[in-house]
């Protein structure tokens, strides 16, 4: 069984040889072959090479082409600084100054730098690995890209006291991230990841009310567009649980500070739940058997549909032996 095969069989909560194993990597494998995180996230070719070496090398499933939260961004015309061991820099936000949609530049997929690199980034696995691994592109979310344009404090107080203002920049948020995905799905990515995570940060009656609506115009343009739903939202997301679960994804990324047992509780036998092993005391700072172990504990816990993933990125400087511990098959099992 080829990897994009376990990976396409357990989303569709069919038999699979062991557990799909989709960790999301960035500086950790840009140090991997010797580079840094500033090429990973300029350069698509550095991205694919770190990619590629790590799946190969560790036997996951997925070639990832997620970076930073800074590539629609960018489009809009915000200034990004790249740092040679650490995420870019939005230099400031378009919107910071101002609730005028007017000062944001109109994205292109195809011509805004950055985000012309992602799709690069997909073309390049699509050309080799399109049979053998799954595809993951990337989207912001509404609330993400919104608080990368007008910035997170006054995201976050735009929330509570001007809403409509909240939703019409969210709109526009939406309409670039459909158009993105898409780009992205013609390019060869079978899965869009959805990184809403300053979600996590808000009331479930501002999520439901705001976001939540947003989100699933989101999704429903990704299906649309022939693209499987990945949603990550780092952080507790407990309170959101009730509202997610209405949401039609395929895989929900879970935190290692949400109890996993709640949200298939909550959520259902229907979506894929990935994580949620702590990514700096479980994988970086534990021990393989630790690893292993818990990792274990958590499928028997939560049952299938399930994959294999730490509850963020791995980090940069977890040792080698601890993600292969992380990435060692897993027996499937039918519950």
């Amino acid at each position: 069984m080829t990897s994009k095969e376990r990976y396409l069989n357990t989303i569709k909560n069919q038999p699979v040889d062991f557990v799909p194993r989709i960790p999301i990597l960035m500086q950790f494998a840009a140090e991997y072959i010797g580079s840094n995180y500033g090429k990973f996230a300029s350069d698509y070719r550095v991205l694919v090479e770190s990619n590629i070496r790590c799946a190969q090398d560790f036997d996951f499933d997925q070639l990832s082409a997620i970076s930073d939260p800074y590539r629609e961004t960018q489009g809009f015309g915000a200034g990004i600084e790249y740092q040679e061991n650490g995420v870019p820099k939005c230099m400031k936000p378009p919107l910071e100054s101002a609730k005028d949609l007017s000062l944001l530049k109109e994205p292109n997929p195809l011509s805004s730098e950055r985000m012309l690199d992602r799709i690069n980034a997909i073309r390049s696995y699509k050309n080799k690995y399109r049979q053998e691994y799954s595809i993951l592109g990337w989207v912001e979310g509404p609330a993400a890209e919104a608080a990368d344009l007008r910035g997170v404090m006054n995201f976050l107080i735009d929330t509570m006291t001007d809403a409509t203002f909240v939703k019409e920049l969210m709109d526009v948020c939406v309409a670039v991230g459909i158009e993105f995905a898409r780009a992205q799905i013609d390019a060869g990515a079978d899965t869009i990841g959805i990184g809403d995570a300053i979600a996590s940060q808000v009331s479930p009656e501002v999520y439901e009310q705001l976001i939540l609506p947003r989100e699933k115009k989101l999704i429903d343009g990704i299906r649309h567009a022939g693209g499987l739903v990945r949603l990550h939202i780092c952080g507790d997301i407990t309170h959101l649980l009730p509202g997610i679960a209405t949401l039609d994804i395929d895989i929900l990324d879970v935190d290692f500070m949400v109890d996993m047992a709640r949200v298939r509780e909550i959520v259902g036998d229907k979506v894929v739940l990935a994580g949620n092993i702590d990514p700096v005391s479980g994988v970086k700072n534990g021990d393989p058997e630790s690893i292993k172990h818990k990792i274990a504990e958590t499928y028997n816990l939560v049952g299938d549909p399930y994959m294999v993933a730490a509850g963020c990125e791995i980090p940069a400087g977890t040792p080698v032996e601890n993600l292969t511990a992380l990435c060692t098959p897993l027996l499937y099992q039918s519950f």
